[in-house]
């Protein structure tokens, strides 16, 4: 997402939820059980551009033990909002699990939602960029040289975009070589790519 200008908006996170029904009467037959209820999530960002809504929240929408699976976290998300007027991003990042001692220090994982198209961000960062795919779905590789340590792969989704940028930190800060910067990565992608459309 290289070339996108960002704009931090307030970093927190905003679930909600509500429930139509009421109870019934005590000489009604009908038991609580029997209740109908609705619940509704309201969005953590929303913008006037006409785009289509983000509907794929990663601090909402990915399950804990995927995120294990992945070597992420869960505990350890921060969610970030970024509305825009003429797009968004709606955003969560992952610390790793322990990594072996003396190898890394560990990674973050930032995943940004946005509504902006796989083609936009060809446009823009397209020197940076392979075409690949994820379990069949279009997605965007980007390796910036001037970016250490830092990886990330975008995924088309019928809203727009999913990016999943990875940084690696070593444990002497050191510059790892560039062919070392996305390994791996992949393959967690691939573990959350069946949860982007809900």
């Amino acid at each position: 997402m290289g070339g996108w200008k960002r704009v931090a908006g307030s970093i927190a996170l905003i679930a909600a939820t509500t429930a139509c029904g009421t109870d019934a009467p005590p000489d009604d037959p009908t038991s609580a059980a029997d209740t109908i209820t609705s619940t509704t999530r309201t969005p953590r960002v929303v913008d006037e551009s006409g785009r289509p809504a983000i509907t794929f929240d990663p601090c909402l929408d990915l399950p804990d033990d995927v995120l294990v699976e992945a070597q992420y976290d869960p505990k350890s998300k921060r969610p970030s909002e970024y509305p825009m007027e003429t797009y968004s991003f709606l955003g969560c990042s992952f610390k790793s699990t322990p990594p072996p001692p003396g190898v890394l220090d560990g990674s973050r994982l930032m995943i940004l939602s946005g509504n902006v198209t796989l083609e936009e961000e060809w446009e823009k960062d397209g020197h940076i960029s392979t075409h690949t795919s994820v379990n069949g779905r279009d997605a965007l590789l980007q390796l910036d040289p001037s970016n250490k340590n830092t990886c990330a792969i975008n995924v088309r989704t019928d809203f727009g975009m999913v990016t999943f940028r990875r940084t690696q930190f070593p444990d002497d800060a050191r510059r790892l070589p560039i062919d070392e910067w996305c390994g791996g990565l992949d393959h967690a992608v691939a573990l959350f790519e069946s949860h982007l459309e809900q």
